[in-house]
């Protein structure tokens, strides 16, 4: 055969530090930022942007009506992340800035600001340590689609786009409690936040601008703006009701902050399924594997297959088979690790149950270069295992397996002939269930992005959970 159309063997460690080191995103931001700058020295400005380049930190727009509670919002986000928090009116505010102040006689005169000032403001801003380091959350920018335009062709490009939204009639309603203190400049309202001291209550005066008809035009002009802003954002935007309490609304735009968006990176899954026995792994294993193409490994299987075939590593695990005690981690480790290097497991992708057991031979897999990118706990109680387990029978006539309440034989001569496996009486059980949660604190804490699941419910919504950790990136860990 032609060497040249035979399969690439691909190293299993090159996908991995792929992945883990975000070469793809890495390449694809490089790239953007070039075309965007166009520089003369091309090499010279890869290196510097890869020298400050981080990617991690928050980039945020927030946008809303009046009234909506955005501010609020991105200073709370702004406390939560220890991020930069910008309006237009701080960034216009800015001393020492000729363009500030060329910015502030426009606003002042129009209550705006030209798209090229604007973008001149946000580049200088932007470029200062503390938005590089810590990232910013844009409130209330951009206004319009011009400025958005403006934004994306300078390479300005959040992470997360918020928009706030509640009905007009509930956002006149609260603009009209609008009371600002004159001496500090915090915002109180007449009904859900008023000042406890008589002294703040006494020197709140009304801001301008607030009055019904004022709020109206305002609104009118927001959502003649905001549905042009929209599809500029089409893949990083999420609307969040603003008529609900100021604290939820926090949260589910934390929430939605510490998200990963999926990436157009090639993923191969390696999925490692755990949990106690009777828990489910097989089945889910079997569709996974049956959907996405992966190749389902189960340990076990892997052991009894090597002895079938009388290889070498069969020859090893035979004396223990026939003893009928536990294989050495070591023997397992090899068998496995040969299977996991094999070229479909690394084009395709597996999905492995059955290993690891516990915190050692999570170690020894994690020793073999297999690390798998999604990890799933399939927790189930006790009463359901033991339900699920020592219910089960098999015919010794025809092989066919029954379980005594999901599916019962269908005639008396069946029952009466049916016999128990002796690993699933309930002593067995008990005592395999109990080991697996012992362990599984450890192998918890090994795994640290994994997704415990609830396995004791219908096996397609189990898998509807298992394919909602795959096809999406792992959040973020609250900070």
């Amino acid at each position: 055969m032609d060497a040249t159309t035979a399969p690439h063997r691909i190293p299993p460690q090159m996908p991995l530090y792929g992945e883990t080191n975000h070469i793809f995103e890495l390449m694809q931001n490089m790239l953007e930022q070039l075309l965007i700058h166009q520089p003369r020295d091309p090499i010279t400005f890869m290196i510097d942007h890869l020298q400050r380049n981080n990617d991690d930190v928050p980039r945020i727009i927030i946008l809303g009506p009046p009234a909506s509670g955005k501010t609020t919002i991105a200073m709370w986000l702004r406390k939560h992340l220890n991020s930069s928090h910008l309006t237009m009116e701080n960034l216009i505010a800015k001393e020492y800035s000729p363009l500030a102040a060329a910015a502030r006689k426009h606003y002042q005169v129009t209550k705006a600001v030209p798209s090229t000032l604007l973008i001149g403001l946000m580049e200088e801003r932007l470029g200062e340590e503390d938005c590089v380091q810590r990232g910013w959350i844009l409130d209330g920018i951009p206004e319009t689609r011009e400025q958005v335009l403006a934004i994306q062709t300078h390479g300005i490009v959040p992470r997360h786009v918020i928009v706030l939204s509640a009905p007009d009639t509930v956002l006149i309603e609260r603009n009209l409690g609008k009371r600002v203190d004159p001496q500090t400049g915090e915002i109180y309202h007449t009904t859900f936040d008023w000042p406890p001291v008589a002294e703040v209550q006494n020197r709140l005066v009304v801001p301008a601008g607030i009055s019904e008809p004022e709020t109206a035009r305002n609104l009118l002009e927001y959502h003649r703006n905001i549905i042009r802003i929209l599809p500029s954002y089409p893949k990083i935007l999420k609307v969040i009701s603003a008529d609900q309490p100021c604290v939820d609304v926090f949260y589910q735009a934390l929430t939605y902050v510490q998200t990963n968006h999926r990436s157009n990176a090639p993923f191969t899954p390696r999925v490692l399924l755990c949990g106690p026995a009777g828990s489910g792994k097989s089945l889910q294993a079997a569709l996974l594997a049956q959907k996405y193409r992966l190749v389902n490994v189960c340990c076990g299987q892997l052991l009894k297959e090597a002895v079938a075939e009388n290889s070498r590593f069969g020859q090893d695990i035979q004396p223990f088979f026939e003893k009928e005690i536990a294989v050495p981690d070591s023997i397992v480790a090899k068998v496995l690790g040969q299977r996991l290097d094999e070229h479909d497991c690394v084009q395709q992708g597996w999905v492995l149950h059955g290993f690891p057991r516990d915190l050692d031979q999570a170690h020894l897999l994690d020793h073999l270069g297999q690390k798998p990118n999604r990890v799933f706990f399939l927790n189930v109680p006790l009463d359901s295992v033991v339900e699920r387990l020592t219910l089960r029978r098999t015919d010794p006539v025809t092989g066919e397996r029954y379980h005594l309440m999901y599916k019962p034989p269908p005639t008396m001569e069946i029952q009466a002939r049916l016999l128990q496996h002796p690993k699933d009486a309930e002593e067995r059980v008990k005592f395999k269930v109990d080991l697996f949660y012992r362990n599984s604190p450890e192998l918890e804490k090994f795994y640290k992005q994994a997704i415990a699941v609830n396995g004791d419910q219908d096996p397609y919504t189990v898998f509807e959970h298992l394919e909602s950790g795959i096809i999406h990136p792992l959040p973020t860990k609250a900070l």
